[in-house]
């Protein structure tokens, strides 16, 4: 069988505004980035508390190299396991008030790992219509009676629950800060539907981890629900700054996953430059409430800056979304952004439903306000912003 068919498809992606490729970063992810050979303002990274290019957070994976070199040359179960990744577990579960943890490659593969491993196809779960990708795909290839949602609608996912009591087991499963939109899941209504009908509660808190909280332990710490959620996702690779994801809960689900989640056995260990990168990045966050005050003031100010102007566009995280339409519109906004020199690229299906194509501007703790300002200043220069008329 011959490939010809793939030009087929790049082709039509091409036709439909939907061909991606990449934009090479030639510098740390700051504020203000490097692009052949330009600066650019950045408003489209995970690196909320900007401890990505931190240099205590560089410090420590240096030293780290210095002493277990690069690679770990295998799976944890075999002779991959380093001080290291026991040090950044326990100091994962300590945070988020849990018994144990378990890393993993990346929070992709954490969701697949846990989701695949919990249940199969005697079993249900069901999801937020917005969950992340890698929900959804854990969800699928688990096996199991998979239920959607309509997005936080707390009735429906009730009807649902009451509708699965055939099942062997229930699991619910949400993201606490949906990537897309910025908004946050109903956790408290969430977890007491969840308990009411005897199901396991699963939350995503990547985007929430270091941001939310009284300490920065996410939004089932600022809800007040720690010991009340069965199986918590983190990732490493957003505010923490560096790359990899975990699942954190009772010491029995953990050792449950370490001998049973595929995604875990059968992958080589992280490196150990990450693993401390991880715990400097973590350890910075628990003793320097500062960057995740210093995010809250960007996100308060852009969101009153914003409020003068249609189209209304609000957050309750540090992630706004500006709608565009389709994905030809999307493009056009990105691209009249970076020719005034900033950088948010479109995005389009399948990551976001059609129609409702846009730019992703997310936030970071080291954005200043003139940063902010240029931001505004030149979506209403481009007439993506305007001014109520009332005022």
């Amino acid at each position: 069988m011959t490939m010809e068919f793939i030009s087929g498809i790049l082709e039509e992606l091409k036709d439909r505004s939907l061909l991606r490729d990449y934009t090479t970063i030639e510098s740390a992810q700051e504020p203000t980035i490097q692009i052949n050979g330009k600066h650019y303002l950045s408003f489209c990274s995970n690196n909320y508390l900007g401890l990505a290019n931190h240099p205590i957070v560089k410090q420590a994976a240096i030293e780290a190299i210095r002493q277990y070199g690069c690679g770990t040359g295998a799976s944890r179960l075999v002779s991959g396991t380093m001080p290291l990744h026991t040090e950044l577990e326990k100091n994962i579960a300590q945070f988020k008030k849990t018994e144990a943890a378990l890393l993993f490659p990346t929070g992709y593969m954490a969701n697949l790992g846990a989701i695949c491993t919990l249940v199969s196809k005697e079993d249900i779960v069901i999801g937020d219509k917005l969950n992340h990708a890698s929900i959804i795909d854990g969800c699928r290839y688990s096996g199991a009676t998979f239920r959607v949602y309509p997005h936080k609608d707390i009735n429906k996912l009730e009807s649902l629950l009451q509708r699965s009591s055939s099942y062997r087991r229930k699991l619910v499963v949400t993201d606490s800060v949906f990537s897309m939109d910025g908004d946050t899941a109903p956790l408290v209504e969430i977890a007491s539907a969840a308990k009411k009908y005897d199901a396991l509660l699963m939350v995503d808190d990547a985007h929430a981890t270091g941001v939310f909280g009284e300490n920065g332990r996410g939004l089932i710490e600022h809800y007040g629900l720690e010991g009340q959620v069965e199986i918590i996702m983190g990732s490493l690779s957003k505010a923490i700054g560096s790359v990899g994801g975990f699942i954190a809960g009772s010491q029995q689900l953990i050792d449950f996953l370490k001998n049973k989640a595929r995604h875990f056995i059968y992958t080589t260990a992280l490196p150990p430059a990450v693993c401390a990168a991880s715990l400097a990045g973590l350890c910075l966050i628990r003793k320097d409430l500062s960057l995740m005050n210093n995010l809250w003031e960007n996100i308060r100010y852009l969101n009153a800056r914003l409020s003068h102007f249609t189209p209304a566009i609000t957050s309750e995280s540090p992630i706004f979304p500006f709608v565009a339409g389709s994905a030809k519109d999307a493009l056009s906004l990105s691209l009249k952004l970076f020719k005034n020199g900033i950088l948010v690229p479109a995005i389009r299906p399948p990551t976001v439903p059609e129609g409702t194509c846009r730019l992703r501007v997310s936030l970071m703790a080291n954005h200043k306000i003139h940063h902010l300002d240029r931001l505004i200043g030149v979506l209403c220069n481009i007439g993506f912003l305007k001014e109520h008329s009332s005022r």
